[in-house]
């Protein structure tokens, strides 16, 4: 399970003359199985935290650890190791590979695992069945709605059953009602124990979650719980 710490936490982006605190002494744990919304304005950092939480960026200073293993010491080959076994992605553009029909877009993380194909097939297979995409298997992403895609990129983010899932606006790029539908498709995997870490601009999702962490210049402001989140 995905207990995560990070303890001073520093990112600093370099712009010309001038440098940017995108993080800034951010120390925080997330316990196993926790539905974790991250809010606040343009700028204020939530992206490059989940950058960092997934493993797609390295901190300036401080230490990330991840189910009790310091990560920022890792080598850049077995940080990749962690991220494919661990963690999973779900971006507001998807991120499917075009000329890969559903199934083979789902696959894609298996295949790169070595999975031998009599297993990869059957974990798919499942997939398909539990995401509602049986009948869409062999379409490519042009050929799906928004959901869809999306109930894809869910599925592929899954497939290697990784202790924790991170989601970047994943509701930005559709309407309400099938926003509604991932959101609840969301809850239900962190509902079977996979920790759940959310950015999102959308009040209504946000206050969904059962702990909010309101980011702010780098910083997090306020990091609300229980009763104090969902109001």
């Amino acid at each position: 399970m995905a207990q995560i710490e990070l303890d001073g936490i520093e990112r600093i982006f370099t712009l010309g003359d001038s440098q940017v605190h995108a993080l800034n002494a951010v120390s925080l744990s997330i316990e196993p199985g926790e539905y974790v919304a991250v809010m606040g304005p343009s700028g204020s950092g939530k992206s490059t935290l989940l950058n960092l939480l997934g493993l797609l960026d390295r901190p300036n200073a401080g230490h990330y650890r991840l189910e009790g293993r310091d990560v920022t010491t890792l080598s850049a080959d077995e940080q990749a190791a962690v991220r494919r076994s661990r963690i999973g992605f779900v971006f507001q553009s998807f991120h499917l590979v075009p000329r890969l029909t559903a199934a083979e877009n789902i696959a894609l993380p298996l295949m790169l695992a070595g999975m031998p194909v009599a297993e990869r097939t059957g974990r798919v297979e499942r997939a398909l069945k539990d995401f509602g995409l049986l009948g869409r298997a062999s379409h490519r992403p042009d050929e799906l709605s928004g959901g869809q895609r999306q109930r894809v990129a869910i599925a592929r983010a899954t497939i290697m059953q990784p202790a924790m899932l991170l989601a970047d606006e994943p509701t930005g790029n559709l309407d309400r009602h099938t926003g509604q539908e991932v959101t609840a498709l969301l809850e239900a995997l962190n509902a079977g124990g996979m920790t759940l870490i959310v950015v999102t601009h959308d009040p209504v999702m946000g206050g969904r979650a059962r702990r909010r962490l309101m980011m702010e210049d780098g910083a997090v402001k306020q990091d609300l719980r229980g009763a104090a989140a969902l109001q």
